[in-house]
């Protein structure tokens, strides 16, 4: 019968995230299969190394400041995003986070580190997709983006701001309507918030009936200063379905990106923002950790 020790690295290695192990003394003790392939070294070459100075080697610009920031007393759920020096020369991009591992008295046992691949489309809050959705491709693609703006703001502090847009009808003429008519109201919204984007500025569908707009604007009150002037924008525009005219409004959740703070942190905030507005009633601005403003009608 396969021992606990057995058992556990071969669980370990099912995982598509990379996994490492350390003892007491802060010697890596396991590593698993997924994190052979996202570094390249196999556990035969990082088993015994010290945790910290094998991590200082191994993430671009060096390790310190980042477990510093990501200690088990401060850690956010889902870590930071770190790029990861591979064996045969590339960078890879992951979210990494560090853990401390307790006994059943709660005396700390050894520690870990998880890297997650940000090539997977989950480890970020998204939108809903359904299952016929074709917008999978361009979401990836702004993903993409949103990894690079957020990795500029951590490395040179260029400002970056989220906005988390839903529209409010989308759902109802989707029911009523059918999806064509839906699609082509969230066009029309897309394009019309668009002109009201600064050149720096991108706009993107996240989810079936919701948008992303990744701005450089220098402050929280800034953001939702233009998230305003954005659902002003989208107020003016009518949409036409055979003869129905359908009025729309857009729920605008603001979140401006915080020193230390994870991709993923950034994008829950907004999310919680955009739904403290969808159910303030609609048609409304939330600040991230701020009370929701009605918009004149």
């Amino acid at each position: 019968m396969a021992d606990r020790t057995e058992l556990l690295e071969a669980a370990l290695d099912c995982l598509a995230e990379g996994v490492g192990l350390t003892d007491h003394d802060g010697s890596v003790v396991l590593w698993n299969r997924a994190a052979e392939n996202i570094t390249g070294f196999s556990s035969g070459e990082i088993a015994g190394h010290s945790v910290r100075e094998m991590l200082d080697s191994l993430v671009v610009g060096g390790a310190q400041d980042w477990i510093r920031q990501t200690d088990a007393a401060n850690a956010s759920g889902r870590g930071s995003l770190v790029r990861v020096h591979h064996k045969v020369g590339h960078e890879v991009p992951v979210m990494a986070r560090v853990l401390v591992l307790r006994d059943g008295l709660g005396a700390q046992i050894g520690s870990g580190v998880v890297f997650h691949p940000t090539e997977s489309i989950d480890a970020l809050p998204h939108g809903e997709l359904g299952e016929d959705s074709s917008i999978g491709e361009s979401q990836t693609e702004l993903e993409d983006r949103l990894a690079g703006m957020h990795e500029d703001f951590l490395n040179s502090e260029i400002a970056l701001g989220v906005l988390w847009v839903t529209v409010d009808q989308a759902r109802g003429l989707r029911r009523t309507h059918g999806a064509r008519a839906c699609e082509a109201m969230l066009e029309k919204v897309r394009r019309t918030l668009a002109t009201g984007l600064k050149p720096s500025e991108e706009i993107g569908r996240w989810g079936d009936d919701e948008f992303l707009v990744l701005s450089h604007e220098r402050n929280a009150p800034m953001l939702a200063g233009h998230a305003q002037t954005l659902a002003g924008l989208a107020r003016t525009t009518e949409f036409r379905w055979w003869g129905d005219r359908v009025s729309l409004t857009v729920s605008i959740g603001a979140a401006q990106a915080e020193h230390g703070e994870p991709l993923g942190g950034l994008l829950e905030r907004a999310q919680n923002a955009m739904l403290k507005s969808v159910h303030a009633g609609g048609n409304h601005i939330t600040a991230a950790q701020g009370r929701p403003v009605c918009l004149p009608s």
